[in-house]
């Protein structure tokens, strides 16, 4: 059993003094208790704000090893396409070692940020040129390796990429690594699970259908009820031309299609969003689906805006990923998806409520949505829940002359990662004193694997 003082605590309830947190052998939260007085055997973290850490929904861990490499201009009209252009260049070269290499790094950044789980959104699966491995979950055990040497919750979500585009366009180039019909992707999931059963017991798997562009229509509506346990996630509407691609193959827009056609629920994360009519919003929210929202990378390749105050005013759920891992910080997510709306609006404070800070609902919000998405016992401090827990230093210069209900809002708005002192991930205690217990020897096995690629590439 661990023991945890907080001076302050995030409850389900509110923000609340004096609270004494008991983690059972299993990492799950034994009791709560309000009020209470520190005792000598308890880990007393004063001057600190204790709370639930939030899921990272939306990962390609590979893609942190490009960060710096895709900031020139390589057209005449650089954007997305460009950049994915450049993106399957990089796959070329990538090996098994390099890829769990990377991924042990990205997921080391995730727990200092304040993150405790992940959702992998998996999807290179074979050796360049396509040819499948002799394992054929090979990549995805070097994912699970990652994810065991940095102590981080893992959701594995295998990806479904059949087609190279909108009308089942034949695969190309860098794409081939990611191919698969419904039958091979079957079998890859099969191995993939087998292959879990030595994770620790907050591991789980679920299904991603790469997108509408990627699939074919009859396999998509099949996911559900042929993958029966597990979170599904997807891309959709990402881009001003996928939605004009997909809308001229199948008659429908994305998510309008995924709405009508397929009947998403809350088991599904749409990931992005950011090119939603009205309808769209509205039903997507009244849908219970989560939507995964990815704003860095968003902002980064120019995908958009989220409809971020129609979406909540309709009753929506939404989290927050990391994606392409160019910037790892949880704290600057939250504000990029606030300004974001601010830009688009003209106005200020629009992700909030009124009983609410915008940084206490966009942070309450994307934690709930966090562990709806990625179907994990989280979200919230309370028993019975995996100890998914992030503190942060109340003393540091940011949140000076801030009150107890101003302290999310400094944090997310004024702050940045450094204020996250500890981290725990199912009672696994990973971050102290604002480090990775193993983040030496991980960083200095990256270093080595971007020297090589640097040379390949």
């Amino acid at each position: 059993m661990t023991p945890l003082f907080a001076e302050q605590a995030l409850l389900p309830d509110g923000l609340a003094r004096d609270v004494r947190i008991v983690v059972d052998d299993a990492g799950i939260i034994a009791s709560v208790t309000r009020h209470s007085a520190p005792q000598p055997s308890d880990l007393n973290l004063q001057s600190r704000l204790l709370l639930p850490a939030l899921c990272n929904v939306h990962s390609h861990a590979f893609q942190r090893a490009m960060s710096g490499m895709t900031e020139y201009r390589s057209a005449k009209h650089d954007d997305f396409w460009t950049w994915r252009r450049l993106m399957y260049r990089f796959l070329d070269v990538l090996t098994p070692d390099h890829i769990e290499a990377i991924a042990a790094l990205v997921y080391v950044e995730m727990l200092e940020a304040g993150y405790a789980a992940v959702g992998e959104f998996h999807y290179v699966h074979h050796q360049p040129g396509g040819r499948v491995y002799d394992n054929r979950a090979e990549l995805s055990e070097r994912i699970f390796a990652a994810s065991q040497l940095s102590g981080i919750g893992l959701t594995h979500l295998p990806v479904l990429y059949s087609y190279g585009g909108a009308g089942k366009a034949p695969l190309q180039g860098g794409q081939l690594r990611f191919g698969n019909d419904l039958e091979e992707f079957t079998r890859l999931f099969e191995a993939a699970k087998k292959a879990m059963n030595h994770l620790p017991p907050d591991s789980a798997i679920g299904v991603a259908p790469h997108s509408l562009r990627a699939m074919d229509p009859q396999n998509l509506e099949q996911i559900a009820s042929r993958f029966k346990q597990g979170p599904i996630h997807i891309h959709a509407a990402e881009q001003v031309r996928e939605v004009e691609d997909v809308q001229a193959w199948l008659g429908a827009r994305p998510v309008e299609y995924l709405l009508e056609e397929v009947g998403v629920d809350p088991r599904w994360c749409l990931i992005h969003t950011t090119q939603m009519n009205d309808t769209e919003t509205s039903g997507l929210a009244q849908s219970g689906a989560v939507a995964g929202l990815c704003p860095i990378t968003e902002a980064n390749l120019g995908d958009g805006i989220f409809n971020g105050q129609e979406f909540l005013a309709a009753g929506g759920t939404f989290a927050i990923g990391s994606d392409s891992n160019i910037r790892i910080s949880l704290s600057e997510e939250l504000r990029q998806l606030e300004y974001s709306q601010r830009l688009s609006l003209r106005a200020r404070n629009i992700m909030a409520s009124s009983d609410l800070s915008t940084g206490q609902l966009l942070y309450t919000k994307a934690a709930a949505g966090g562990a709806q998405a990625l179907q994990r016992n989280s979200g919230a401090l309370q028993v019975g829940n995996w100890a998914d827990l992030v503190a942060i230093d109340t003393q540091d210069i940011h949140l000076c002359g801030l009150s107890q209900r101003q302290l999310l809002d400094g944090w997310i708005f004024s702050g940045n990662d450094r204020l996250v002192t500890d981290v725990w991930s199912a009672g696994r205690h990973c971050v102290q004193n604002g480090r990775h217990r193993q983040r030496d020897s991980i960083a200095h096995h990256y270093r080595g694997v971007l020297r090589e690629l640097t040379n390949l590439l």
